[in-house]
């Protein structure tokens, strides 16, 4: 099971596990059944009408997945199905009973929310910082696990350390990842506050943050730039898109120049070196 989780639920159940998972299923009172403690969605008021609707229709088609407790049974997986039932007035649930550990439940919780994209930006990246926190797994192991680029795990952290009002814009979907990754070009933690508070007013698009956040560039009076080429800004948009990160290329003479690719600590470093070197 273990090899399975990069690949998403379906490589973790297979078909003929799940038809096989649904004959060994039992009833289960709800009121026994407690959530997952390692669910990374802090915000549970999603909308479940269509699931209740479904459920009170056809009835639980595809068991939870629980593991026993000492005073009943936790989630491991199917935590929205559980909550449906509840509102739909069952008293029980089909479930199938299974032995995982603790980092099992953390990866099955991130894995079958990341397939549903039913994660904001901060809970996805609070959940990898858990699976490197408490269970000491690497950027690179986390991504193999739940079946993303290590770039994208890493560019996902990163977010953690914008302001606390900044993730909480992130958190509730009044910015976008992308904002935020723009917001960490610059250092100074007022400014992001007040950059987060203008693309929530203004409606402020991603290029737009990175040349209010971006280091200012150095005056010429005397010897002004011309404005690049557009090309020259295709080709930057799509290298940063790429690598994650900002990408300049200063054009010089005779068709020579320079490309400058930002990198804002040690590990972004690596991360940016390691996706240069795929091509």
């Amino acid at each position: 099971m273990r090899k399975a989780l990069g690949k998403g639920i379906r490589a973790i159940i297979p078909e003929e596990t799940r038809a096989a998972m649904a004959a060994e299923a039992r009833p289960i009172r709800i009121d026994e059944i407690r959530p997952n403690p390692f669910q990374p969605r802090t915000k549970t008021e999603e909308n479940l009408d269509e699931l209740v609707a479904s459920i009170k229709t056809h009835g639980v088609l595809q068991p939870i997945m629980v593991r026993r407790r000492r005073d009943g049974y936790e989630v491991v997986m199917g935590e929205r199905r559980l909550r449906a039932s509840k509102l739909a007035g069952l008293e029980q649930v089909p479930a199938v009973i299974r032995s995982v550990d603790e980092l099992e439940m953390l990866e099955f919780a991130l894995i079958e929310n990341l397939q549903r994209q039913n994660l904001n930006p901060i809970d996805e990246a609070m959940g990898y910082k858990r699976l490197n926190d408490e269970f000491k797994q690497t950027h690179e192991v986390i991504a193999q696990r739940v079946g993303k680029d290590r770039s994208t795990v890493a560019n996902a952290l990163r977010l953690l350390d914008l302001p606390f009002k900044v993730r909480d814009c992130l958190a509730a979907g009044l910015i976008t990842a992308g904002h935020g990754r723009a917001l960490l070009m610059s250092k100074n933690r007022r400014l992001q506050v007040e950059v987060c508070e203008r693309i929530v007013k203004e409606g402020l698009s991603v290029r737009s943050v990175e040349k209010l956040c971006g280091e200012p560039r150095p005056k010429e009076p005397h010897m002004p730039k011309p404005e690049k080429d557009i090309h020259l800004r295709e080709v930057e948009e799509g290298l940063a898109g790429y690598l994650g990160t900002r990408v300049v290329i200063n054009p010089g003479k005779a068709g020579a120049g320079d490309i400058v690719v930002r990198y804002f600590s040690a590990e972004d470093l690596e991360r940016v070196v390691e996706k240069m070197k795929r091509h």
